[in-house]
């Protein structure tokens, strides 16, 4: 199963007008969540400004400093990374860049495992429900309204219908929405 999961604003962006995300940082309790999500995943496929941002978790050993953060940092660099990128030459940790496109890279890395694998960045994702290769979307609703920036979903030119299946609120007043598509894929 192919999954989008991201932290949105109520009003659906991922970042702010400015490329700002801080209001995205979990609490201690969202955190022991995110590594049983990750701990669970068989591959990631990310988008170059993802993966630049979650590469101090395997490169940098301040991550480790505390725990949970280095229980993440532990299940974070055995997960496979495939990144897709038209600037980077070379990538670090356990990751490889992408050399097909987006649909032969998600069969490939559902081919490889077991596991779900998760899809993330926005442009990526959004390449990734245009071809209807999505088969879950999770987002960690952030109590802020940011006005703009980058939306978690991309336009659609029909209703995608979706079933929800799990909602958590965490102490931060956090919500957890978990979303199968009703169709193949989103």
């Amino acid at each position: 199963m192919l999954i989008y999961s991201m932290s949105v604003s109520v009003d659906g962006f991922i970042a702010d007008r400015t490329g700002g995300f801080g209001w995205t940082v979990p609490n201690d309790e969202q955190f022991r969540f995110h590594i049983e999500q990750i701990r669970g995943l068989g591959g990631y496929l990310c988008g170059r400004k993802l993966y630049e941002a979650m590469l101090p978790w395997e490169t940098d050993p301040s991550m480790r400093d505390h725990e949970p953060q280095a229980a993440f940092a532990d299940v974070w660099c055995t997960v496979p990374k495939v990144v897709f990128s038209r600037t980077l030459d070379s990538v670090h940790g356990n990751a490889r860049l992408a050399e097909a496109s987006v649909a032969e890279e998600v069969a490939a890395a559902l081919d490889a495992t077991d596991k779900d694998v998760s899809i993330g960045g926005a442009g990526l994702a959004a390449a990734a429900i245009e071809l209807g290769l999505v088969d879950e979307l999770r987002m960690f609703r952030n109590p802020i309204v940011v006005g703009g920036g980058t939306p978690f979903l991309p336009p659609v030119t029909e209703d995608v219908p979706l079933d929800l299946i799990e909602t958590r609120t965490f102490g931060s007043r956090v919500i957890y929405e978990r979303w199968a598509c009703s169709q193949v894929g989103c």
